[in-house]
């Protein structure tokens, strides 16, 4: 019999208000069920975020390094369990686990980074116009997070918003993916072991018209940071803007690697193999485009192809696994409609290209990694996001025009050059429209300490990660202290003559 999980609200595990469930199952076993969930609704979502803001008045009093010490002890107790949650993580998503062991020791490195944070919620001093007079400013917590999280990486971007959110002295509505609910179940109750307040952390199950939307939504809800599709993210940007709240994207990428003549071609061909192809494919940051100098295109697409006719594709938790399955069967059916777009619009399917279902895969939502050459600048399967196995080959005449291909998107959050040439390193640095790029390395590998983010479509600016999150979680204050004993008029009483 399935586990039964619930929400966590207002310092109670509980059931949905509606009664209703829905189950969460392995997608590469689709017979296995790993739990059944509570099917929330707005009144769930309203009773969380009255408790949130009750909690909010004595939290944020809360000195922020005490606040860091309990994120410290999250991350203890992360690194005690790692194999466990990872083992979770790969029945609940399907990567591999190598790959959940990562994303557990993500979520342990933001939690020591955020511990160090905590003592640097600085703030400034500056001189005064006016004689007798302090000029400060300071670091204030903001009240209400809404989180709302996708189900690529449960335990790591959770982590990325949760851990700024409760050191800043914010507390917290929670709602993750319904594909992972499991992982944030267990994320929660790790915050609660480690001493975090009980009606600090609100969770919520359900989806995003029921839970999601609600949260961006309530009135009491002062800041969002949502991860997920970029159609999605205009939707709550449009819906909490109404409301002028402080809102986070991270969305969408179309991430691209360059290959130039110079590069060690054995040392690209591992880069493009584990950015394409590693989570099957569904990172925002996941290479879907290589664009290789006409000089080795031939030869590096003969490469790319044996290596990639050599990957096996099966359970994430069997050790000789290299690719996991998609997350269900509609990313599968999406994934595969854009492959018959590609060969529409004048590619040519070079390897893959249709569901696996061989044996113990037919059991899963399997999809062949897939390559197109041929591919031209422009082309649907060139411009959208598909979050799966599939990558396209764009051959380029030189640098100019590989830098131009690259930047040719409505996305911009990741980009990788492989070339030994510094100069060109350090142009592709200067030109590529991109929050991130990687010299010498694939488009995916962030790392926790430094803020993750992109240009354009991909976000509204703001970034995950590092300090910059802090800022994102904190409103500055401005504090002017006039010793002076008399009234100063500042910009009035000023003879700078």
């Amino acid at each position: 019999m399935a586990e039964k999980y619930y929400n966590f609200i207002n310092g109670e595990w509980c059931e949905a208000s509606t009664g209703e469930t829905f189950e969460n199952r392995n997608p590469a076993n689709w017979d296995e069920v790993i739990g059944v969930f509570p099917k929330s609704s707005k009144e769930d979502v309203d009773k969380a975020v009255r408790a949130a803001r009750e909690a909010y008045e004595e939290w944020r009093l809360v000195p922020a390094p005490k606040r860091g010490m309990i994120i410290k002890k999250v991350g203890d107790l992360l690194t005690e369990r790692k194999e466990e949650i990872a083992r979770l993580m790969t029945r609940e998503m399907g990567k591999v686990l190598a790959e959940t062991r990562g994303d557990v020791q993500e979520g342990i490195d933001t939690a020591y980074y955020a511990v160090s944070e905590a003592r640097r919620l600085f703030g400034h001093t500056a001189p005064s116009e006016l004689p007798n007079k302090m000029n400060i400013s300071f670091r204030m917590p903001i009240g209400v997070a809404g989180i709302i999280t996708p189900w690529n990486f449960p335990m790591a971007i959770p982590t990325w918003k949760i851990f700024p959110a409760l050191v800043s002295g914010n507390t917290v509505v929670f709602k993750p993916a319904s594909d992972t609910p499991a992982t944030a179940t267990k994320l929660v109750e790790i915050l609660l072991e480690a001493g975090l307040p009980p009606k600090v952390i609100n969770l919520v199950h359900g989806t995003g018209n029921q839970v999601g939307i609600p949260i961006v939504e309530h009135p009491d809800v002062d800041l969002i940071s949502f991860t997920g599709s970029s159609a999605v993210g205009r939707i709550i940007n449009s819906k909490a803007g109404k409301d002028l709240k402080r809102v986070s994207l991270e969305l969408g990428g179309k991430n691209g690697q360059i290959v130039m003549p110079d590069a060690r071609l054995d040392l690209a061909l591992d880069g493009v193999l584990w950015g394409a192809f590693g989570t099957t494919g569904q990172r925002c940051t996941a290479t879907s485009r290589l664009i290789l100098h006409k000089d080795i295109h031939d030869k590096f697409v003969d490469m790319l192809a044996e290596r990639v006719s050599q990957l096996r594709l099966g359970d994430g938790l069997k050790p000789d696994t290299d690719v996991g399955p998609v997350i269900n069967e509609g990313a599968r059916e999406k994934i595969h409609s854009y492959v018959e777009i590609g060969k529409k619009e004048g590619a040519t399917l070079l390897i893959g290209g249709e569901p696996a279902t061989d044996g113990e895969l037919a059991r899963g939502w399997f999809y062949k990694p897939t390559i197109f050459v041929d591919v031209k600048p422009g082309m649907r399967i060139e411009q959208e996001e598909i979050f799966g196995p599939v990558l396209s080959v764009i051959k380029v005449n030189d640098f100019d025009e590989a830098i131009k291909v690259i930047n040719d998107t409505e996305y911009g959050l990741s980009s990788s050059i492989y070339t030994q040439d510094v100069n060109l390193a350090f142009r592709a640095m200067r030109d590529i429209n991109a929050g991130i790029t990687y010299i010498n390395g694939p488009t995916i590998g962030a790392e926790a300490h430094m803020p993750f983010g992109g240009t354009k479509h991909t976000g509204n600016g703001h970034r995950e990660g590092g300090w910059e999150v802090y800022d994102f979680y904190t409103e500055t204050k401005v504090v002017y202290v006039d010793f002076s004993g008399r009234l100063q008029r500042a910009q009035i009483d000023v003879d700078y003559d």
